[in-house]
This record gives structure tokens, C-alpha cells and sequence, in this order.
């Protein structure tokens, strides 16, 4: 790591140091609540078009660090455009969120193309390399954040063919087709990995992978389905880029958050919004980062009891590597001038 980025605070807090206060940044901090966004996103051409036009998500992920200074800028994309870069046909419908045509058997998983992920995803690369010329030109203390879905929760996608509360397709494949579910999570693994790699070579300073819905699975299968495609995932990363901190976000993992940790060997951990700080302290070894955890509707609220929560998480994660964040993505009709709140409160540490 070169003495430039060691002065970066959220590399130096995901590298295993107790930074305060703690540098931030919020999952979906580029998006829909930003009115700068919006006009941009009125005139893309369609969600897919703007994450594959270098020049706008490139734009788009700088928006949030121009307005707030974060620490992190994380690229702006999407986890499904694995599955798009594999040739499984993807559709954003307005209002509907994310259509993909359902992958139920082994025709279908046979008829993924690993050979072209690189290729499709070359414009999302060149959104890397823009803006990673972009902060170390003009906010050289932020980092950028590159990421892709864990293989489970792209897969709960693939199956269903949309979004659900309870992804019962996929599980039941999971549970009566362990066989074809394995293969589909074999190819996961390998097309994430090249993915996030290239990601890295392009200029990804840190590699987020997002499991949003790990905890829908019992314990037997997080651990056969979650921890152990994100361990071979994390090795092969860091076989190649040692230097890269890598977070891990196990949503809704409660009690297995501990093994998660250990088992995948991630820098940090992301705590979802119901995890309790104070228990993620005594699980996760105090060497490994924590990430989180506000509750992005208390964003919402604002004012008093913004200033109250913040605080809370402030001062349970005093004193080891932290980074602070939301324990979910940002809401769409969260006020601006209250992510500006939530920067002040954080920036005094609390």
C-alpha cells in the first residue's frame, strides 16, 4: 500500500486501524434522494444504459462526495449486472424493480456464458478507471469502493426471476436440488471473482460483496450457501491483491455474524440494521472492522432522534476499526440536508 492511501481513513480503518472519529460513507449513498441524480437518471435511457455508460455512473458516484466528502466512494452499479454480463436477459421495470427471465433448470445454468463476463462488464470497468482518477485527483482522502453481489443472494434473483420476501423458489431449489443450486453457485463464485478482480485492477482500492438476503437460510445452509462460496471468493482475492481490505455484508446473519467473519477471512464486516453493536464487538475477533448500522428510516426522521442513534453506534464502536454507514441502503425520500446532519454528527465522533 502506497503512503498515499495509508493517509486515506477508511483504508486505514479497513486495514485493522481504530480511526476517530470513523470514516463513513452510506450504501446507496448515489441515488434516487439526490436531486442531481435524478436529472441525470430522467435523460440515461434507462437504468442499464446508465450503469454501462462510463461517463454518467461515473458522475453519478462522485455526486455524493462532492456534496458530503465521504470517505468512500462506492461505484456506482448494480449487483445484477453479473447476471446480465452471463447473458441472463434483465429488464428494470419502473416501479416493479428488477425482471430477469427465471432460471429453473439445468438448461438454463448450462446456458450461462463465463466467457463473455469480462468483456460485458467492460464498460463498468472504464467507470472504475474514470473515477478513481477522478478522487485521487480532486478528494484525494476518499477511496473507492468497488463490489458485487455474494453469490446467494444473485442467485435468489436468477432463480425467482424478480424480487420477493422470501425467495421460496430459490430455497426450495437450494433444499431439493442441491446438485443443480451448486452448479448455478459454482458459477457465481468464478464470475464474481473475475469481476471483482478486474475491478481491482481497474483502480477498486476495497471490495464490498453484499449478501442482502443470507438470513433467510438456516444455519446449515448459511453456512453451505453463504460462508462458503464468500471464503473461496475472499481467498482468490486475496491470493491476487493482498493489499485490498475486502467487507463483507451477511444481512440479517445474527448469531452466525462471529463465523461468518472468521471462516470467510473479510477485513470487515457490515452489520445489517437489527444487528446490536455491542454484540457484534464480542463476536466478531477486535483485529476485524465493523460496518453499520443506522437504521436508514431514522435518516429518514431526522433531527433528535438521528442525533440520538448515531450517537449510540458511536459509542459502542469506540475504540476498534469501525466504519461508519446504515444497516441498510438509503431510502429514496430521505432528505438531503439530513444526510448533511448525519455527516456533522459523525465527523465530531459523536
Amino acid at each position: 500500500m502506497t503512503a498515499k492511501a495509508e493517509q486515506k481513513p477508511l483504508l486505514r480503518a479497513l486495514g485493522g486501524e481504530a480511526v476517530w472519529p470513523p470514516p463513513m460513507w452510506l450504501m446507496r449513498q448515489a441515488g434516487r434522494y439526490l436531486p442531481e441524480y435524478r436529472e441525470i437518471r430522467a435523460t440515461a435511457g434507462g437504468f442499464i444504459k446508465l450503469c454501462t455508460t462510463p461517463e454518467l455512473a461515473a458522475e453519478v458516484t462522485l455526486q455524493p462526495i462532492r456534496r458530503y466528502g465521504m470517505d468512500g466512494a462506492i461505484l456506482f452499479s448494480d449487483i445484477l449486472m453479473v447476471p446480465w454480463a452471463l447473458g441472463q436477459p434483465l429488464r428494470f421495470a419502473e416501479g416493479e424493480g428488477p425482471m430477469l427471465e427465471p432460471l429453473r433448470d439445468a438448461a438454463a445454468v448450462n446456458a450461462l456464458e463465463l466467457g463473455a463476463v469480462r468483456a460485458r462488464v467492460a464498460p463498468i470497468l472504464e467507470t472504475v478507471r474514470l473515477v478513481r482518477a477522478a478522487v485521487d485527483a480532486q478528494h484525494p482522502k476518499t477511496a473507492l469502493i468497488g463490489f458485487a453481489g455474494s453469490p446467494f443472494t444473485v442467485a435468489c434473483y436468477m432463480v425467482e426471476g424478480h424480487g420477493s420476501r422470501d425467495f421460496a423458489t430459490t430455497r426450495s431449489m437450494a433444499f431439493g436440488d442441491p446438485a443443480l443450486f451448486g452448479k448455478l453457485i459454482r458459477t457465481l463464485v468464478e464470475a464474481t471473482t473475475e469481476y471483482l478482480l478486474a475491478q481491482a485492477e481497474a483502480g477498486a482500492e476495497a471490495l464490498m460483496l453484499f449478501d442482502s438476503w443470507a438470513g433467510l437460510l438456516p444455519p446449515s445452509q448459511f453456512r453451505r450457501w453463504v460462508i462458503e462460496p464468500t471464503t473461496i471468493i475472499v481467498r482468490s482475492l486475496k491470493r491476487q491483491y493482498p493489499h485490498i481490505p475486502v467487507i463483507g455484508f451477511p444481512r440479517l446473519a445474527g448469531p452466525l455474524i462471529g463465523e461468518y467473519t472468521q471462516r470467510t477471512g473479510v477485513d470487515t464486516v457490515a452489520m445489517d440494521t437489527s444487528m446490536d453493536p455491542k454484540f457484534a464487538a464480542g463476536a466478531v475477533p477486535p483485529t476485524v472492522g465493523l460496518q453499520g448500522n443506522l437504521d436508514p428510516l431514522v435518516l429518514i426522521a431526522g433531527g433528535a432522534a438521528l442525533e440520538l442513534e448515531a450517537r449510540q453506534i458511536l459509542a459502542a464502536m469506540r475504540g476498534r476499526p469501525f466504519v461508519f454507514n446504515l444497516g441498510h441502503g438509503i431510502e429514496k425520500v430521505t432528505p438531503p440536508d439530513h444526510v448533511a446532519q448525519l455527516v456533522r454528527i459523525v465527523r465530531a465522533g459523536g
